[in-house]
């Protein structure tokens, strides 16, 4: 039932990664849009999720946020969608999805607001360097087609929703590797889904 998963949302937001995680795992799920200066802020919605940001879902009463963590959850909750590697071959599946929800996250975010950490913020911070951080993604990426073993997971999701973002907004360089990357994930059937019904909800929203 639609009811048993219920997807919160604003089409211009990170709710686009836990749309396309949804569109991929393929079971029934209710969409509510939210818009950024009311029902975002509302009781009704801070009731979900306190921070009053989205994505959230609930899924039989139960509440996750966080797109890596919806990610992650999602993929557990329908294992028959194949988005997590066995456990035991989880090692570069936990450790990619999680740099791209943390150093990744706090990179492109501090690049697109002028944030250029000194040498000292740069030993407290997550990425180190953005420098550091591009050329390890790089060289992940590079000869790779999936991060976490032979099949597309959530992890690969995740991280290339950033480098998507990050390289349309120049947050992140256009380097081969990246390019390449996104536009083979992007390829995805459940992609091209999900980008459809997210960019008919903003249509909507005028």
């Amino acid at each position: 039932m639609a009811d048993d998963l219920i997807f919160y949302t604003n089409p211009m937001s990170r709710g686009r990664i836990a749309r396309w995680m949804l569109e991929e795992v393929g079971a029934p799920y209710k969409t509510v849009v939210l818009g950024y200066a009311d029902s975002m802020k509302g009781p009704d919605y801070l009731a979900v999720n306190p921070m009053g940001k989205v994505p959230a879902i609930k899924h039989g009463g139960k509440v996750v946020t966080e797109g890596a963590a919806i990610c992650a959850y999602l993929a557990d909750a329908f294992p028959n969608a194949g988005l997590a590697p066995a456990l035991a071959d989880r090692a570069d599946y936990y450790r990619w999805l999680f740099f791209a929800a943390g150093p990744v996250e706090q990179a492109v975010t501090h690049r697109s607001m002028g944030v250029v950490p000194t040498e000292q913020q740069r030993r407290m911070i997550g990425y180190g360097s953005y420098e550091t951080l591009v050329e390890v993604l790089d060289r992940l990426l590079t000869g790779r087609e999936f991060v976490a073993g032979e099949r597309f997971s959530a992890a690969d999701l995740y991280l290339g929703s950033q480098l998507s973002w990050g390289t349309q907004f120049g947050t992140l360089p256009k380097l081969d590797s990246f390019v390449a990357y996104v536009e083979r994930l992007a390829a995805r059937d459940a992609y091209k889904r999900a980008a459809t019904l997210d960019d008919a909800a903003m249509a909507a929203a005028g």
